[in-house]
Order: structure tokens, then C-alpha cells, then sequence
């Protein structure tokens, strides 16, 4: 129990520290606050809405993950390192791709909504 309860405190420091110190966690953050109303709203079935706000989860995953090689290549070195250079902007495609998937996810959701498909 007590191994559970520190691993759900590391968690929390952890997401309040993407909050404070990353804009586009915040960014994703709001898009997930909004996701949720506007799923309900646009979605057309209970498994499509878990679908929307499912993906713009994954978003927020995989901007966590991103920041975290961020911040751990930042700590390596301050000089430029064109390794280290590469790392970061395949965490960035990381984001990016997952961007898509999320884009993709909600453009077939409103295209069942207004009767597309």
C-alpha cells in the first residue's frame, strides 16, 4: 500500500510539474477539459466519445514522455550535441504524429456528426 501511495505522490509532482513549467501541456491540458463536453456533444456513440477523450489523453502521454527526454537531455549537457539534438526532435515527431492520430480521431467524429459517413 505504502509502495501504491508513493507512486500516485511521484505522479502528481510529476503532472503539476508539466503544468508549471510546460506551455503545451497546458495547451493539451485544456484541449482535454474542453474534449470532454464537446465529445459528448459530437460524438455518437458512448464508444466514440470514450474515443475522443481518449486520444487527447494519449496526446497528453506522449507530451509527458517528451518533456521528460527533454528535461533528461537538457541535464546531460547545455552544449549542442547534435545526438542528443536528434533524441529531442524525435520526441517532438512523438508529439507531432500523435497530434495527427488525435486530428484524425475527431475530423471522422464530426464527419459522423453532420452525417458525412
Amino acid at each position: 500500500m505504502l509502495r501504491a501511495w508513493r507512486a500516485t505522490v511521484n505522479s502528481w509532482n510529476g503532472l503539476a510539474f508539466a503544468i508549471r513549467s510546460e506551455q503545451a501541456f497546458r495547451e493539451e491540458l485544456a484541449a482535454l477539459i474542453l474534449s470532454v463536453p464537446l465529445a459528448w456533444l459530437i460524438g455518437t456513440t458512448p464508444s466514440r466519445r470514450i474515443e475522443m477523450v481518449a486520444v487527447i489523453l494519449l496526446l497528453l502521454v506522449v507530451e509527458l514522455l517528451n518533456t521528460a527526454i527533454e528535461k533528461l537531455a537538457d541535464r546531460l549537457t547545455t552544449d549542442h550535441d547534435p545526438q542528443i539534438g536528434r533524441v529531442k526532435d524525435m520526441g517532438s515527431a512523438a508529439v507531432g504524429v500523435t497530434l495527427i492520430i488525435a486530428a484524425m480521431v475527431w475530423l471522422l467524429a464530426l464527419a459522423e456528426c453532420v452525417g458525412l459517413l
